[in-house]
Order: C-alpha cells, then structure tokens, then sequence
C-alpha cells in the first residue's frame, strides 16, 4: 500500500483521542518511511514519523494542541482498501505523555 499524497480524515476517535471531525493528515512515502502532517479540530499542529510494512503503519506522533498542550505517543496500525478504493486506517494508540490508550479510524478523503 502507498499513502504518498494520500489525505485522510477521522471517521472515529477513542474516549482518549484527541483528532475530530475536522483534523485533516496529509502522508508522505518514499520507500517504507512515511510522514505525515496533521491539523483541524483541537490539534494545532501535529506530525508523525513511521514506517509501513505490507498493511500495517508503525508510527510515532507528537501534536501541539489548540489548548497550547504538547503531547506524544506511538501507533500501530492496520491499512485496508474501502469496497470504493479508498484507503482506511485503523489506529491503536498509546499515549507517552498523557495517560491512555484507544483507537482511532482514518479513511481517505475522495478526490
């Protein structure tokens, strides 16, 4: 799977997420190394750094958060294809700075 250029958006977050309805990721890939950038909702500013095996992400994240917050965590993830061709990601996160686990669901954004 290849998220290069991909743009993705929350479907559904854990009682301990942070990303919303309106947090946007925006991925680069170049080989197995993937990073990407985040914003909307409640997140200022956010990236993560991983890399991606067949179909599952491994990453590690931090975001500043709207509130002026700034916390971090790592994800393991499962990449599947939508009955429409659009990628899904679902992600079990484990906060570093913060205490919590859960998980989130990304689907690509049509374009």
């Amino acid at each position: 799977m290849n998220l290069d250029g991909v743009v993705m958006s929350v479907q559904s977050t854990a009682e301990q997420g942070v990303v919303g309805a309106g947090t946007r990721l925006r991925f680069l890939q170049k080989g197995t190394r993937v990073f990407a950038r985040y914003s909307g909702g409640s997140i200022a500013r956010g990236c993560l750094v991983g890399a991606i095996a067949g179909d599952s992400l491994r990453f590690r994240y931090v975001q500043q958060e709207v509130s002026g917050g700034l916390h971090a965590g790592r994800s393991v993830c499962a990449l599947t294809v939508l009955e429409d061709g659009r990628l899904r990601i679902v992600e079990h996160f484990v906060w570093s700075t913060r205490p919590g686990s859960g998980t989130n669901v990304f689907d690509e954004v049509a374009g």
